[in-house]
């Protein structure tokens, strides 16, 4: 009985793996699946299985430490409204954007912050929000491209680049209504706090 929950287990993990379009996601679920599998072979003495995912657990270890040393290079560039480039980008993920930013239809006329970053020269997010007159940037759209969500493009941005947000007169950043549990851990990770006021949520981070 053991050995099938076990099997089932594994099939549904690499399986998993597969529907995922982030390359570390998806080495990591197909190693869980191997190693359920090797555990699996073991209890059922066949030797197949266990080469089989035994070769494909080192090759998955391979691509994990090749993620994880890859030397990536990061740009933060700024753009005007109506810029051709951005809004192919938008329309092109205009759905997925939509997932985590309901109602989302274009760069507001007042973001006066707004910037792409750039991963390896690829556009790997877009970033736009007001800022108001006491330092609060209220986050219109930061948006990552779906392979690049690995937070390291959060990191970045909230990190790396935190004096050029201060600079930019940022004291605090604020994201309105978060309904995607997703966008909801993302924020959580990055440092910022869910707050409640007057029967509305949002999330906050201090760049103090």
């Amino acid at each position: 009985m053991i050995q099938l929950i076990l099997g089932y287990i594994a099939s549904v993990l690499l399986a998993i793996s597969l529907m995922v379009n982030n390359d570390l996601k998806f080495r990591w679920l197909n190693t869980l699946g191997c190693l359920a599998f090797i555990v699996y072979g073991v209890l059922i003495h066949a030797l197949p299985v266990i080469l089989t995912n035994t070769l494909l657990l080192l090759i998955n270890g391979f691509y994990l430490v090749k993620i994880y040393r890859a030397n990536e290079n990061f740009d933060l560039l700024e753009f005007e409204p109506g810029t051709t480039l951005v809004n192919r980008f938008l329309s092109f993920y205009y759905t997925d954007i939509n997932v985590y930013f309901p109602g989302f239809k274009e760069i507001k006329t007042d973001d006066n912050i707004r910037f792409v970053v750039l991963r390896d020269i690829v556009i790997a997010n877009i970033f736009a929000a007001t800022l108001l007159e006491d330092g609060t940037a209220v986050v219109n759209i930061n948006y990552t491209v779906a392979k690049y969500r690995d937070f390291k493009v959060g990191k970045f941005i909230f990190e790396k680049e935190k004096t050029y947000l201060i600079l930019k007169g940022v004291k605090r950043l604020k994201y309105s209504q978060v309904i995607n549990k997703k966008h909801q851990r993302f924020l959580i990770v990055m440092g910022f706090k869910k707050v409640v006021k007057h029967g509305d949520e949002c999330f906050v981070k201090s760049l103090d």
